[in-house]
């Protein structure tokens, strides 16, 4: 990893920017400190420019990290351009990394390389000061191809997810029963996410409890879904947490039942902790999950399906076993943080050597 973190041509650790305008809680934004936070343990050399996130900052300074607070967002805000030009001067990056829209579009440009992280559907007029896109999966990149981007300017990036491996959550903590069958939801709660589905679905499945871990704006719908079916005794609404692992640890299904996803991390997730996974093939887990080997894929918006594929890994645990173990191997090819960083920083080198 040594000589992945230095500069192509100068001798000096690589020195990035990372710029992320995100929102308080989300995905991206989780990604966005697991890569800065291992690039620093690798040895590169980084600064961060992020919206004021007292959580945020306190993990990436506490790391060595410097880090500029800034507004980043908002029709009237003029002023984080010039700062952001202001602190790509006095840091000098190599590589200034670009998280979403928001960053992308007011990073100005610079002797430094821009590249924007691509990990959902946006719109390409956002990253014209951008001069490459590192896309988390093939059909993103197909996707940015397709909407006039030069195809050398375009890289597949995939995440990598980072285990800290914890003992398992008591099932007590949540009132749900030692020998249910458990499954774990790790998701915003959005329209996207088809968590409506699954709970229709967990109506076909008598005696299967469900933890749902995340938060957002389609809580009280999901509530509401959840009294009328019936089925308050058996789902249990977690809030965002920050003990993931512990959460894995305690489950013996993780359900990804999204109708639209890009990526998804918690395909990884699922997999680094050994466990079996069912979720919609939207593009994200399509383009990952090999169906029948490392996890089962269904329909989108499938009651049905869903329904019975996490009925085949309730009542088969040599499947359940199967697809766990081949997940697992998967994560530990090419998914672990070594894994992930190294193919970030060859990228990096790559580009800095071309330019």
């Amino acid at each position: 990893m040594t000589d992945l973190v230095r500069h192509p041509r100068e001798n000096r650790p690589l020195r990035v920017l990372q710029v992320m305008a995100g929102a308080p809680q989300g995905g991206a934004e989780t990604y966005f400190l697991t890569l800065s936070l291992a690039l620093q343990r690798a040895g590169v050399t980084q600064a961060a420019a992020i919206r004021r996130h007292g959580a945020r900052r306190a993990a990436l300074s506490g790391a060595g990290i410097s880090v500029t607070e800034l507004r980043l967002g908002g029709p009237l805000d003029l002023v984080s351009p010039w700062r952001l030009k202001a602190l790509a001067e006095r840091f000098r990056p190599d590589i200034c990394m670009t998280w979403m829209e928001r960053a992308s579009a007011r990073m100005p440009r610079g002797r430094h390389l821009t590249i924007a992280r691509i990990g959902g559907y946006y719109k390409p007029k956002y990253f014209t000061r951008c001069d490459h896109l590192a896309c988390i999966t093939p059909k993103l990149v197909e996707r940015m191809v397709n909407q006039g981007w030069p195809a050398e300017r375009v890289h597949f990036l995939p995440n990598f997810s980072q285990v800290e491996p914890q003992p398992p959550i008591s099932r007590a903590q949540f009132d749900t029963p030692e020998g249910a069958p458990l499954l774990l939801a790790l998701s915003r709660l959005h329209s996207n996410k088809a968590l409506d589905i699954l709970l229709r679905a967990l109506e076909r499945l008598p005696g299967t409890y469900l933890w749902l871990a995340g938060e957002g704006p389609e809580r009280a719908a999901l509530e509401a879904q959840t009294a009328a079916a019936g089925l308050n005794q058996r789902v249990r609404f977690l809030g965002w947490r920050q003990d993931r692992s512990a959460l894995l640890a305690a489950c013996d299904i993780v359900v990804f039942p999204s109708r639209q996803e890009p990526f998804g991390s918690v395909t990884l997730e699922a997999w680094a902790h050994g466990k079996p996974l069912v979720a919609a093939a939207a593009d994200g887990p399509a383009g990952f999950i090999r169906s029948g080997e490392d996890g089962l894929l269904v329909a989108i918006d499938s009651v049905e399906e869903l329904a019975d594929a996490i009925r085949q890994v309730i009542a088969a645990p040599p499947l359940a076993a199967r697809l766990a173990a081949a997940g697992r191997a998967r994560y530990e090819a090419d998914f672990t943080e070594q894994a992930g960083v190294a193919r970030c920083l060859r990228l990096f080198r790559r580009l800095l050597d071309e330019a």
